[in-house]
């Protein structure tokens, strides 16, 4: 049977232990990752498999001994409690395997858990569990968290109360990050904000968001917008080192001058129009870039985006023939320049 994505939060969380099994599946390993790691705690327990009731395996390892997974649904452990038979990267050419053990299953048995990668509609491993009365196929799809999703999170962290602010701050955090490192960023907040008795705030969630995952890019673009033109040289020889091209640099000074741009021409001023960039900033990135934002104005970052959008075209042309690197080094000078405080 299909578990639709409405229902799917609420088996992951209290899976039924009565299931011939559940197929995860979907493009992004690590959304079907977490969701395989919350059913099998759900089903086990913290000592699940300290108490051997989880029996793990490959989907190459069952291609190569395909009872291997018959057997290991009806060994018998020394402990009770529900087990688990878990079958990850599995794939169509494991399908004959795993449909002879989802017949072979009679109540009493582990519970079969398949994850895979994306699978068409035509999948033969996808029919079996969806053409099953008694198991389920659960598609993950790169859909960002509910609110509901996100409440739960917090609980299972041992989150105290969150106000508006900082929940809303969060619900934009949990769309600019995967799911990984979302919940790396909750457990943060968890330990940062232990023992405080106020509801957690925007300022919080800030103190523990992550900075960025390009740092060197990210110094690079700080450089730029505070006119520190003398400093261009060395970075951007570092960076090409590291195989960062002349066209992904303009784009990405492009999308940082646009959302200064954006900061700067809101009408409730640079510090509210900063509070509405999408992804939001957080921390000291955003108390740089509102500092950039104020410096610059709306009219001397118009200039400075029509510079960037020129060199992105000569970039991109096929009549272009000065070397690209030079190129967009005397763009990002001219528009450091343009940056210096006066």
């Amino acid at each position: 049977m299909k578990l639709s994505p409405r229902d799917a939060p609420a088996y992951f969380a209290k899976p039924d232990p009565s299931r011939t099994g559940i197929l995860i599946y979907g493009a992004d390993g690590m959304r079907v990752a977490l969701k395989r790691q919350e059913l099998i705690a759900a089903l086990i327990g913290p000592e699940g498999e300290a108490e051997m009731r989880l029996t793990r395996m490959t989907g190459a390892e069952l291609r190569k001994e395909p009872s291997r997974l018959g057997d290991a649904i009806k060994a018998v452990g020394f402990f009770p409690g529900p087990r688990v038979a878990f079958v990850e990267e599995a794939g169509d050419s494991a399908a004959a395997a795993i449909t002879a053990a989802l017949e072979d299953w009679a109540p009493g048995d582990a519970l079969i858990v398949v994850t895979a990668g994306h699978l068409i509609a035509r999948s033969s491993l996808r029919k079996r569990f969806e053409g099953h009365r008694n198991a389920y196929a659960a598609g993950i799809y790169d859909d960002p968290p509910t609110r509901a999703e996100i409440e739960a999170i917090l609980s299972k962290s041992g989150l105290g109360q969150v106000d508006r602010d900082g929940m809303d701050a969060l619900m934009a955090l949990s769309r600019a990050l995967d799911p990984g490192d979302f919940a790396q960023t909750v457990e943060k907040l968890a330990l940062y904000t232990r023992g405080q008795s106020e509801p957690i705030s925007t300022a919080d969630v800030e103190a523990c968001a992550p900075a960025s995952s390009e740092a060197e890019l990210d110094d690079l673009l700080h450089i730029v917008a505070e006119g520190r033109a003398n400093e261009l040289g060395p970075m951007l020889r570092r960076l090409e080192a590291q195989g960062v091209t002349p066209v992904s640099l303009c784009i990405q000074a492009g999308r940082h001058f646009r959302a200064l741009h954006a900061a700067a021409s809101d009408p409730g001023g640079p510090s509210q129009g900063i509070s509405r960039l999408r992804p939001p900033v957080f921390g000291p990135r955003r108390d740089r870039m509102l500092r950039q934002a104020q410096n610059w104005g709306a009219f001397k970052l118009e200039s400075a985006l029509s510079d960037l959008t020129d060199t992105d075209l000569k970039l991109r042309s096929a009549a272009q023939t000065a070397p690209q690197m030079a190129l967009m080094e005397r763009t990002l000078i001219r528009v450091a320049m343009r940056g210096r405080p006066t």
